[in-house]
């Protein structure tokens, strides 16, 4: 009875640990939740009433498919883009997957770091992609020569590449940034061998240290799928999401996105807009960031002061998340029964990486949990690697 796309969607590790646990009775270290302190209630509460009273019944009827004229001129001006560039989405995931959708057939190559966000590579899954990961490598003329080299072999195979998937700023699951100089150089790898570029950017905003660098779209705009998200700047329930491209992309994903979902949120659309207008979600925005880099500093201090010899972690500039390296041999998929059965959870980094590599490394979140129960959580799950370990 079922497509045999089905075989290829698999479970989020994430979601199956939501379904069993409360994860305000644990220590949580394992979603990417924002910290419910960053929603504005009573300016989100003073705007849904501002937006009632100024559009009446139209904020609840149906919508463009590109989303409301209010929010892509907002987001246009924000981004610094034509307005026509601008498809609203129900979610950066939505973006993930319909720029999916439309440019890849089953077998067709999709390029990406390794690890990766873990929501990314169930999508391309579902379409049967053939999922190519490369590690980062700081010495970029190596970087270039492995992305060559996974290039020349999949086109020896007679395989197409459609396109490269990459989280520039502060990525999921690594918390790492491409310098200026990687991104010039996968943007003229795309030039050369003529494939897109899909660059995911929910966190960009979330800086804590040090100075911006140019997206990947800034580049190179006609060969660059710019996706953004409301989900960690303002809240993630409004569901809203942004993709900025060439116009002919965007007229195929406007087509798609009508099977989909007709158009995105349009009460929620509305809302998102008037708050930026507003000039409210940038001040909520420093708020957030102040919060999230204490949480972040209170994080690394934590694994510096409790962690077993021979662990590293990776040190985010911003973001939601850093890696833990554990030393070869060690299983993080194993040891996760036994750190969740004492209260305290994560997800294994092997769920990031396409080929099932990473068996040693980890994911840790920083934003969700109280610093009262980051300083606890880290406390007990360095007792367990002790034990595991030494």
């Amino acid at each position: 009875m079922f497509s045999e796309d089905v075989g290829s969607f698999f479970r989020s590790p994430v979601r199956e640990i939501f379904k069993k646990v409360d994860l305000n009775a644990i220590y949580s270290f394992a979603g990417g939740y924002p910290s419910a302190e960053t929603f504005p209630l009573e300016e989100i509460r003073q705007t849904m009433s501002e937006v009632i009273d100024k559009y009446s019944g139209k904020a609840f009827q149906y919508g463009a498919t590109q989303g409301v004229p209010d929010l892509r001129e907002a987001v246009a001006e924000r981004c610094g883009v034509p307005v026509e560039r601008v498809q609203i989405t129900s979610s950066s995931q939505q973006g993930i997957d319909v720029c999916t959708r439309v440019l890849v057939d089953p077998g067709d190559v999709i390029l990406t770091s390794s690890p990766s966000y873990l929501g990314a590579l169930q999508s391309f899954r579902s379409y049967r992609a053939d999922i190519r990961g490369v590690a980062h490598n700081s010495d970029v003329d190596a970087f270039r020569a492995e992305y060559e080299k996974v290039i020349t072999e999949a086109k020896a195979e007679g395989k197409k590449i459609k396109f490269l998937y990459m989280i520039p700023d502060f990525q999921n699951p690594s918390g790492e940034s491409l310098t200026l100089q990687e991104r010039r150089m996968l943007v003229s790898l795309a030039q050369k061998h003529d494939f897109l570029i899909v660059e995911d950017s929910p966190y960009r905003e979330l800086r804590y240290e040090g100075e911006p660098i140019p997206t990947m779209y800034s580049l190179d705009p006609d060969r660059v799928i710019h996706l953004g998200s409301f989900s960690k700047i303002f809240a993630p329930g409004f569901r809203l999401g942004w993709a900025i491209a060439h116009p002919d992309i965007l007229d195929k994903i406007y087509v798609c996105k009508q099977s989909l979902d007709l158009c995105p949120p349009i009460f929620d659309q509305y809302v998102a807009a008037e708050f930026l207008k507003s000039g409210r979600l940038d001040a909520n925005l420093k708020k957030s960031i102040e919060l999230y880099r204490s949480k972040r500093d209170l994080l690394l201090s934590q694994l510096e002061e409790h962690m077993p010899e021979g662990i590293t972690w990776t040190h985010p500039e911003g973001g939601l998340f850093l890696f833990l390296t554990m030393p070869e041999g060690f299983d993080a998929v194993r040891f996760y029964d036994r750190a969740l059965d004492a209260g305290v959870a994560y997800v294994a980094g092997e769920f990031f990486h396409p080929d099932g590599s990473g068996k040693n490394t980890m994911r840790m979140n920083f934003s969700f949990m109280s610093p009262q129960k980051i300083k606890e959580g880290v406390e007990l799950l360095a007792r367990l690697l002790y034990d595991e370990i030494l």
